[in-house]
């Protein structure tokens, strides 16, 4: 997606550049010759091609940059939410203005609030954009304590569902084979599902910032300034705050608002799921 964005803007720009450069400078000079000459003054490909395209390309840029942007869920990580397949639309302005490419911010519209679905630059590899859910806004305590998560000291409700049931694909083989369930969590003005597969524990000492897990299980620490805890909605596999840290604030894309379509592969398109507003 990073680089999309960097060949869409050099590509408005060149196209622009070579439209203004015509009309300023070129074009006069273009008549005036065939007048003379007798001919009828074309325009040369490069011209005609730029000014077709410097429209529609500025246009796109616009919209992707600052109004919304597709993004296509590459994991099962947000399940039961989103699945992989399901292709969705970024709100660009929820959380500030920010230039193409180079991400300043350059007008605040909002921050995010606990529970929204965050589009984000993977703060270790800035070239890829990850999905999760905010768990933890700045200056929170986050403390998990097996399946549990407390927020400043208050557990975080949730409500059985039942069995996870219904889905495609391998990821939901792997859940139902897992035995996991279905969890209604509440998370401020947020009501969201999740799944727990409570026999999947990961081994081993993970560090962020500021926090120290003993595994994904167990753990306290408090989100530092300008900085969130995020979490996919499919708590036992997803690679989160829990493994590599806070996401900062100026590596947000944007929030996740609504499924505008959705790929089962083989099963073809799976139309319950199209317009379908994201929690």
């Amino acid at each position: 997606m990073q680089y999309f964005s960097l060949i869409l803007l050099l590509l408005t720009v060149l196209s622009g550049l070579v439209w203004l450069f015509d009309v300023a400078f070129l074009r006069k000079r273009r008549k005036a010759r065939a007048g003379v000459e007798g001919l009828p003054a074309r325009e040369p490909w490069t011209v005609d091609y730029s000014r077709s395209l410097f429209p529609v390309l500025a246009a796109v840029l616009l919209f992707r940059s600052f109004i919304a942007e597709p993004f296509r869920i590459p994991s099962g990580s947000m399940m039961p939410t989103l699945r992989v397949g399901d292709f969705i639309l970024v709100n660009k302005f929820a959380y500030g203005l920010r230039l193409p490419v180079f991400h300043s911010k350059i007008l605040s519209t909002g921050e995010p609030q606990r529970g929204d679905v965050v589009v984000f630059r993977y703060p270790l590899n800035p070239s890829e954009d990850y999905i999760k859910r905010v768990i933890g806004l700045p200056g929170d305590t986050i403390q998990i304590r097996g399946e549990r998560i407390y927020i400043n000291g208050k557990l975080v409700p949730t409500q059985l569902v039942g069995p996870y049931q219904g889905g495609y694909g391998r990821e939901s083989r792997l859940l139902e084979a897992n035995g996991a369930m279905v969890y209604r969590e509440e998370l401020g003005a947020h009501t969201n599902d999740i799944a727990e597969m409570p026999q999947v524990y990961e081994s081993g000492t993970y560090q962020t910032p500021t926090c120290h897990f003993a595994n994904t299980h167990e753990g306290t620490c408090k989100v530092p300034p300008h900085s969130y805890f995020v979490m996919g909605d499919n708590r036992d596999n997803s690679a989160d705050s829990r493994f590599w840290g806070f996401v900062p604030q100026r590596n947000l894309v944007g929030k996740a608002f609504m499924i505008w379509f959705s790929w089962r592969g083989p099963h073809g398109v799976d139309f319950k799921r199209i317009g379908t507003m994201i929690h």
